[in-house]
């Protein structure tokens, strides 16, 4: 958290900012002149990010013991750190980029990390096929550990937001063209794909949530290494726990059960509007998780091609005046304004080191053309 001020006619006063606007409590100040400063940039906003503030509470409504509570950790090291380390993942597997310790740029490489596991015991992770199958609609994370008969103390739904979001996003579409999610193929496109790279394994988790779909999902963006650009890895089994007796361990069994069962996947390096035309099949749906749109100008030209393809798009951001400022880029594109709901798939422990004090979620908010 940086002065909001910074840069401006005096040097910021050392530290953390002590001041915050009072009116929103969103920005930070180092200092009362600073804070005067910089009112004409920020009352415009202040006002939205008052209202923005006033959903704080909204977003921390989750069902799990371990998103309310505050770990204790060594000197300097975050909440998720101290989280991770408490049940053991800390820095482990597909858990390692979970904190600030470890970056995108230093762990990417060839190894697509689709053999790494939970690092947990089997009764705390989804290792293995559920118990039945899927006939609701799934609305909350309470709704997905029950199907899938896991306590409020597993902490997999920090990883899982990327694809219950995916689900969410194909219930959302198939109820708005009143058709069916639950059979035959489906092609996706995955725009600016990031720290999922290192995460892969955990769509896996499709599988269980669309069983009969030939699910195909083409990620797109300059965050997936050259090195890998046209790879292609099928998905036919689930992470496994760590309990060595575990019928996980079967991988035979797993695919017995669900022999059509397969999540396909294929990376892309490059912009969307760049390597389009490399595009396997036409999408029925593009998602693009954690956007950013209003951040990077890139955007817009993959905002046009979407548009002028006629294809549904939907895309969340961290926090809600991201997705306020990037409905407001695309709606300058499509001439329709946008609605934005809260993800119930949101990951279910806050963000730290945000440039303000709003409440952030990775995938918390979701909007779509």
């Amino acid at each position: 958290m940086e002065c909001a001020a910074k840069g401006r006619d005096n040097n910021c006063v050392p530290g953390t900012p002590k001041r915050r606007c009072g009116n929103c409590g969103a920005v930070g100040y180092c200092s009362l002149n600073h804070q005067k400063l910089h009112w004409n940039d920020h009352k415009e906003e202040c006002a939205r990010f008052e209202q923005q503030m006033q959903r704080a509470d909204l977003l921390s409504n989750l069902p799990f013991s371990f998103s309310k509570v505050t770990y204790q950790g060594c000197e300097g090291q975050s909440l998720r750190c101290s989280f991770l380390a408490s049940i053991g993942v800390h820095l482990k597997a597909l858990w390692k980029l979970e904190c600030s310790c470890c970056t995108v740029a230093d762990s990417l490489d060839s190894n697509s990390r689709l053999n790494d596991g939970w690092e947990l015991p089997c009764s705390l992770c989804p290792c293995s096929e559920p118990t039945n199958r899927l006939a609701t609609y799934l609305g909350s994370w309470e709704d997905y550990y029950q199907w899938r008969c896991l306590p409020f103390n597993s902490p997999v739904a920090l990883l899982l937001h990327w694809p219950l979001t995916v689900f969410y996003c194909v219930q959302l579409y198939a109820s708005q063209r009143s058709v069916s999610s639950a059979v035959g193929k489906l092609y996706i496109h995955y725009l600016g794909p990031e720290k999922e790279l290192l995460q892969l394994a955990v769509f896996g988790e499709l599988r269980a949530l669309l069983p009969c779909v030939q699910l195909n999902i083409e990620f797109f963006g300059p965050g997936v290494p050259q090195a890998r650009d046209g790879e292609t890895m099928k998905i036919d089994t689930y992470v496994q726990c760590s309990d060595g007796s575990c019928s996980c361990k079967s991988s035979c069994q797993e695919r017995s059960i669900h022999t059509n069962s397969v999540v396909t996947l294929k990376l892309h390096n490059g912009f969307y509007h760049d390597k389009f035309r490399y595009m396997d099949a036409r999408p029925q749906l593009v998602i693009a998780p954690n956007a950013g749109i209003a951040a990077y100008p890139s955007w817009l030209p993959s905002i046009k091609l979407i548009n002028e393809m006629g294809v549904p798009a939907i895309f969340t951001d961290f926090c809600e005046e991201a997705a306020f400022l990037a409905a407001r880029c695309i709606c300058s594109v499509t001439g329709h304004p946008l609605s934005i709901p809260v993800n119930p798939f949101r990951q279910p422990l806050v963000m730290e080191d945000q440039a303000l004090y709003l409440p952030c979620y990775s995938n918390c908010f979701i909007f779509g053309m």
